[in-house]
């Protein structure tokens, strides 16, 4: 068969094999931040989050020849700038998104410091998951190769959901997020909640991360992100803060970033740079379509709408 025929037909399936690859730092980032906006914190410092959780992993890794305790440590990083975010924010008279701002400055630049040394090393990668077995066709099996991580977060999604809906913690993050007033009438800290929430939310980042730069592309540079983390706060507000939501979002942004290198792959040059741009495009398209008051503030928790 005739490497045309071959490339036409494995189109799709090479989107949805990308897609599944491409959402795993988008789902993690984004359950990540619907934990931490839940409790009425927002968070805009995942993408330093993001980049600091995959250099971590990938040091971690090629110091241990261990991945998985790359993971561990890119969790605790993440884990530990949400928790310097949520302290910070905890102070009187200080607002959310210029810490975020900062803190993203600050995590990737440190990041880009500490990593210099590890751009050139190889480091031990996640193993993979062979979908494709089935198949003869290589672009078949190479398209339909996926990793645990993506594997937990698609088990973490509805797990969120179950928990935020009918456990003790999900009524108490819940409490906070709508009103501070009731937390605190009902005994609770609302920095407390607030601190535990946006860790969480670090660590599950912090995690994303350690995909990039241990499967997919797995190898560390200052260029590994591009955005993936300030765009999964926006991913949350098209979800409006429903963990399986931001679950069919990342799938649709991981296969919208998937779309450029498919077509590539089978030889479609034409308008590269135009599709590999397309997870912008469609984040601004999002942002635009819910721009509306109306629509915006559906489902979201009263207090990110308080200004502090």
């Amino acid at each position: 068969m005739a490497d045309g025929s071959i490339g036409m037909w494995v189109i799709p399936v090479a989107v949805i094999g990308g897609a599944l690859r491409v959402s795993t730092p988008f789902l993690f980032v984004s359950l990540g931040e619907c934990i931490t906006e839940r409790s009425g914190r927002i968070n805009l410092g995942l993408e330093g989050t993001l980049v600091m959780g995959a250099m971590s992993a990938f040091g971690t890794s090629y110091l241990t020849g261990s991945p998985w305790l790359g993971v561990l440590a890119a969790g605790v990083a993440g884990m530990a700038l949400g928790a310097l975010h949520a302290v910070i924010c905890g102070l009187p008279r200080v607002n959310d998104i210029a810490v975020g701002i900062a803190l993203m400055l600050f995590g990737t630049g440190l990041a880009f410091f500490l990593g210099k040394p590890l751009i050139e090393p190889s480091a031990t990668m996640l193993p993979a998951i062979e979908l494709g077995w089935w198949s003869d066709v290589q672009q078949v099996r190479a398209a339909l190769r996926i990793n645990v991580l993506f594997l937990i977060g698609v088990a973490l999604a509805p797990a969120l959901v179950w928990a935020l809906k009918t456990t003790r913690w999900g009524l108490v993050l819940r409490t906070a997020g709508e009103s501070a007033d009731a937390a605190l009438a009902l005994g609770y800290h609302v920095n407390g909640i607030r601190l535990r929430a946006t860790m969480a939310g670090g660590f599950l980042s912090g995690i994303g991360g350690s995909f990039l730069s241990l499967y997919y592309p797995g190898s560390w540079n200052e260029g590994l992100s591009s955005g993936q983390g300030i765009t999964a706060v926006a991913l949350v507000i098209f979800a409006r803060w429903n963990p399986m939501l931001c679950f069919w979002a990342s799938l649709l942004f991981g296969g919208a970033a998937a779309l450029g290198p498919t077509l590539q792959s089978v030889g479609i040059s034409q308008a590269y740079h135009l599709f590999n741009a397309a997870p912008y495009i469609l984040t601004l398209l999002i942002m635009i379509i819910t721009c509306s008051p109306r629509r915006t503030l559906v489902g979201a928790p009263a207090e990110l709408a308080i200004t502090r």
